[in-house]
């Protein structure tokens, strides 16, 4: 995947704003798998993925089918959902780094939930 960067975080936190708390970390897990997923493709044709973007997880949040329809408007980083979305994409973000890290080493080239 590629590198992470603030505006990736506040697109995801945005696209996040539209689903019940619940569903959001598994949404978040989701689309990193396709961020990782479309940077591989990405890295392999010379192009974006033509679903999954171009491997950046604000790219992945862009194209996902529910975010054309409902990316919120940004709110102030004190709205509490808002910050609750933002700290669920850092959470997401740490657990998906430690798990790559836990890979490096056995051998395999997978996503989680491969």
């Amino acid at each position: 995947m590629r590198p992470i960067l603030h505006a990736d975080i506040l697109r995801v936190a945005r696209l996040l704003l539209a689903f019940p708390p619940a569903a959001r970390p598994g949404l978040v897990a989701r689309l990193l798998v396709r961020a990782d997923a479309a940077d591989r493709y990405r890295k392999r044709f010379r192009r974006a993925h033509p679903m999954w973007g171009n491997g950046s997880l604000g790219g992945a949040a862009a194209l996902s089918c529910t975010a054309r329809q409902r990316l919120a408007p940004e709110r102030q980083a004190g709205d509490p959902d808002f910050a609750a979305c933002m700290a669920t994409v850092f959470s997401a973000v740490v657990e998906w780094r430690a798990a790559q890290a836990g890979r490096a080493g056995d051998g395999r080239d997978e996503a989680p939930g491969d």
